[in-house]
């Protein structure tokens, strides 16, 4: 009886997940049904896997609207079906385009189309006209003459009862954006939307029994199902299984000999690694994986091999990852193991700049009907909801914030209206989207199993998650990006265009050994180094002392937010520094976390723990730590997991302070833990860029500026390339260009640090200059380039046209001057040159600070003057930064430039801040600041802060507690007082 149900994917508007959806049509005797949702089939894999579970009959559909209109409803006879209802969806999706009015004939596809009384319908094979019961007497009140064999019943179900039709109308307001007073009738579903017993349906068409026939016919012709255990990747890299494998074996040990030459610990691992992976049927993955590698590495294009895969050794012999699980002692199971539930995955970062690149190469080798990036849902939830319910209800952004943060509203029953609202909604689907990088290459077309969309980021993409893709065993390849890999490639370009060095950027095990590397590590000066240049990360390194590669891999992951929250950062470190005097928790933490000193550090210390301490198997194990890092979907499951760890626990006789201890630990801890093969694949690219930094820091930190820095503002690493002993140069028109570059100790800020500034303009200047040669004088640069008054007024304010050696009033009446021989503003080039007439300017009295107000403006920062420079006193401060560690215990001034603050909350709900300063000296310190100093010394935004407390030390690492603050004056601009435009 029902072809026609919508789920919450049919999103902001249905009401009931797909196991409510199911649930409530088995409650209702309902053994078959068609699941329908608005232009698209994103449920449809849980649907059918939730329907075979509770013994009902799933039937593939989809509805189709355009502009909230209904135009018909696709009924699949089959997957065949499926398909093509997918086939037709997707096409429209990918071209953009309006749907027909008539859909197209597909021989395994029912289409019903909705009645309409005054219509004539030209119906062919497969379709039909679905009818309201509420519709009947139209029937025989209309000059039409209907084929009755035609007619089925149409009942929407859009929610679970009449209750649910006020929770559909917020929906609806949230999706058209207007009042919920404002909504029409054609905006919302029908009242009656939810499911019928069956004699109720019957009795409301008990006068047309072969509609009743029809529907029923129609249904028992339809099904759908699938295989949820084998794998739909692609099956073969090459035309077989066979030559795959001995494509496989031949690559991994070609790149055994190049990563080992001869190691018989390496070779013995490596057989047992292909063993499993050939048995397990994975040897087109990892073919796919290295050719992705090649093709990049044949492009030039750097990258990094991490998660989980790098725990694999044919993996590091492919030259997919640079980890040597060897050194590290990695096991294989982690990545693949006989009891691990779902399939696993590479993650390869690229340089932000390639990795569109990469994308293309893929989906071109590999083809667009069988790749697709994987989708992902944004859900209703936190302040999201209440900002939308808020707009729902007309209230001002002011009141709405107020609600945010307060729940409360001026209007009491607003409130629980959205409070109650907000309940119901919580965890609904909102919006689809895309995964982060993941992307799914598949042996059959993907529309055997969804509808593809086309968002702005031009790749077809997936309609469901990386939840469904495991459920269908589909393994995922995560092709992402990081700016840390930029920086390293343009480092390594610049050294070579400019002084004809050529690095080999991969051969870490170099750089782990290079002393003055791990003399700078040790120091914690790491600042444009990927993943260890935060002040956290800096301290840490200090604390540690770290100095060498493994130490560098346990502080990647002892970094993250559990180790810290549950308190064992600390106690990691303490029991670094003293490892003979540690008392362990229990026997099976001294056993299984020798290496971490009894301190889970990595995700597998989880699965050690979970494993050896409660006699949880691998299998469970893993799903405990996957669940706590938000990687689950089944919160049954999950909750059965963690009763199984305290039952095995509490059976195997420990104590219960020492399960609960252990437990807090594991909950604090796995939501944020790296596998270590991750943790390692970090710190080796730390070491790449430390390298570079330590031998070429001018090259690099212009490399980490042109790839729009990391952890800090540009201006940072600026000051950072001052510190290790360039010269600041402010753009220049024949010197600079578009972006920041060196010549030996000279560093030219690019123009594209400049606000406002056009890019067009800026590469019409730069390419004049390139091909004439450098310019003259303003009058030359305003003959040879078209260049509107506004940004030759930036670029004299900034210093660009300083060449001249005229100032900037100067430069500035000389411009409008030249331009006014024009009745409108300069904007293309003379056919002549323009002659210059005779005029006298005035003398100028033009201070130089007004260049620092002038660069502040223009870059966010001065140049021509430090910000320190800038103030209205002299003073700096007691003690500058490097002599913090002399006055341990003492109260201090410091003066700081404010770079950056963070928030953490204690246990107590209280807030925390650690601030970072540069002093004077361009040194960086930290800072602390207590709940009761913010109140009464906040901060007031970037600047200059005199900053007065105690110097506390911890493992040797100095910082300051705060006890007064106040933000510092500078000197006025002088050019508010002197009218010299």
């Amino acid at each position: 009886m029902y072809l026609n149900t919508h789920s919450y994917y049919s999103l902001r508007y249905g009401t009931m997940s797909i196991k409510k959806l199911v649930a409530t049509a088995k409650q209702y005797g309902i053994t078959r049904f068609a699941l329908t949702d608005i232009n698209n089939s994103t449920g449809m894999i849980d649907f059918v896997e939730e329907c075979k579970s509770q013994g009902i009959k799933g039937i593939a559909g989809m509805e189709f609207r355009q502009n909230n209109k209904l135009l018909y409803i696709g009924i699949a006879k089959n997957n065949t079906g499926f398909h093509e209802i997918n086939e037709f969806r997707t096409k429209y999706n990918m071209l953009k385009l309006s749907l027909p009015d008539t859909p197209p004939i597909c021989n395994n596809v029912f289409w019903i189309f909705k009645f309409h009384p005054d219509k004539e319908y030209s119906l062919r094979k497969n379709d039909y006209i679905g009818i309201l019961h509420s519709q009947l007497h139209h029937i025989y009140n209309t000059k039409n003459n209907y084929d009755f064999s035609k007619l089925v019943i149409l009942q929407p179900v859009t929610f679970e009862t009449i209750k649910e039709f006020e929770l559909h109308k917020h929906l609806r307001a949230i999706d058209n954006n207007t009042l919920i007073t404002k909504l029409s009738a054609d905006m919302l579903a029908a009242k009656d939307e939810f499911f019928k017993p069956y004699t109720r349906m019957h009795k409301h068409f008990d006068r047309y029994p072969q509609i009743i026939s029809n529907t029923n016919e129609l249904l028992s012709q339809c099904h759908i199902d699938f295989d949820f255990t084998v794998s739909k990747n692609k099956k073969t890299f090459t035309s077989s299984r066979h030559e795959d494998k001995l494509l496989l074996y031949k690559l991994a040990y070609e790149g055994l000999k190049y990563r080992y030459g001869d190691n018989d610990t390496a070779k013995k691992r490596l057989e047992k690694e292909l063993l499993i992976i050939d048995n397990l049927n994975f040897l087109s993955y990892f073919l796919i994986t290295w050719d992705i590698i090649r093709y990049a590495m044949s492009q030039g294009f750097y990258h990094i091999g991490r998660g989980s895969g790098a725990n694999s050794i044919v993996a590091y012999c492919l030259r997919i990852t640079d980890v040597d699980p060897i050194e590290l002692d990695l096991y294989f199971e982690r990545f693949i193991n006989p009891k691990r539930t779902s399939p696993p995955d590479f993650d390869i970062d690229f340089s932000w700049r390639d990795r569109n690149k990469v994308t293309e190469y893929i989906f071109h080798k590999y083809g667009i009907n069988h790749t697709a990036l994987l989708g992902a849902t944004t859900t209703f939830k936190g302040k999201s909801i209440f900002r939308e319910l808020g707009k729902v209800y007309g209230l001002p952004k002011q009141e709405i914030d107020t609600l945010v943060r307060q729940r409360v509203s001026k209007d009491d029953s607003i409130i629980k209206k959205i409070m109650h609202v907000a309940e119901q909604m919580l965890d609904f689907p909102n919006l689809r989207t895309i995964h982060a990088g993941g992307i799914i290459i598949s042996e059959e077309p993907l529309t055997h199993y969804c509808s593809l969309d086309m968002p702005p980021k031009g790749f077809p993409t997936l309609q469901w998650d990386m939840y469904v893709a495991e459920k269908l065993h589909y393994e995922k390849l995560d092709i992402l990006s990081q700016r840390g890999i930029g920086h390293i490639k343009e480092c390594v370009d610049i050294l070579k265009n400019t002084r004809g060095i050529d690095i080999d950027i991969h051969n870490i095990s170099a750089f782990k050994k290079d002393d003055k590397v791990k003399q700078l590590l040790q120091k914690g000066e790491t600042n444009g180094c990927f993943y260890i240049e935060s002040p956290a990360m800096r301290m840490l390194l200090q604390k540690l002392q770290c100095d060498n590669y493994i130490s560098l891999v346990a502080a990647s992951s002892i970094i993250r937010p559990g180790v810290a929250k549950s308190g064992m950062m600390k106690e990691y470190i303490k029991r670094f520094h003293n490892p003979t005097n540690i008392k362990y928790l229990h026997p099976v933490m001294e056993e299984q976390l020798k290496e971490t000193y009894g301190v889970m550090v990595y995700q597998e210390d989880v699965l050690k723990v979970c494993h050896h301490f409660a006699d949880l198997d691998l299998a469970d194990a893993d799903v405990l730590r996957r669940a706590m890092s938000g990687k689950y979907r089944s919160k049954e499951e999950f909750q059965h997991i963690i009763e199984k760890f305290f039952f095995n626990s509490k059976s195997k006789g420990y104590p219960d302070k020492i399960i609960n201890e252990i437990w807090r630990q594991i909950e604090s801890f796995a939501g944020y833990s790296f596998s270590k093969a991750h943790s390692a694949s970090y710190a080796a690219e730390s070491f790449q860029s430390l390298y570079l930094k330590t031998h070429y820091p001018l090259e690099f930190m212009v490399a980490v500026i042109n790839n729009y820095g990391g952890f800090y503002p540009s201006w940072v690493y600026f000051n950072e390339a001052k510190r290790w002993g360039a010269t600041i140069h402010l753009p220049c028109i024949n010197n600079s260009n578009l972006s920041t570059s060196i010549s030996e100790k000279k560093i030219y800020i690019g123009f594209n640090h400049i606000i406002n500034i056009e890019k067009k303009i800026i590469k019409h200047l730069i390419s004049e200059r390139n091909a004439n040669g450098l310019f003259l004088s303003l009058q030359d640069i305003i003959n040879r380039v078209p260049i509107p008054l506004g940004q030759l007024i930036i670029l004299i304010r900034i210093g660009a046209l300083r060449f001249t050696r005229k100032t900037k009033p100067q430069l500035l009446w000389e411009a409008h001057m030249l331009l006014s021989q024009y009745k409108k503003d300069y904007t293309q080039s003379s056919l002549f040159s323009i002659q210059k007439k005779n005029f006298t300017l005035p003398k100028f009295d033009y201070p130089q600070l007004s260049d620092a107000y002038d660069e502040i403006e223009m870059l966010n920062f001065p140049i021509s003057k430090t910000s320190f420079d800038m103030l209205q006193t002299k003073f700096r401060g007691d003690i500058y930064a490097k002599d913090m560690n002399k006055n341990k215990e003492k109260r201090i001034r410091m003066l700081g430039e404010l770079v950056t603050i963070k928030n953490v909350r204690t246990k107590n709900n209280n807030i925390i801040l650690f601030a970072t300063f540069l002093d004077a000296k361009g040194d960086f310190f930290d800072t602390v600041h207590f709940n009761a100093q913010q109140k009464k010394y906040p901060f007031k935004g970037r600047g200059i802060y005199l900053l007065y407390g105690k110097i506390s030390q911890e493992f040797n690492v100095s910082n300051m507690d705060v006890e007064k603050m106040a933000k510092m004056h500078i000197q006025p601009n002088p050019q508010l007082k002197c009218n010299i435009f």
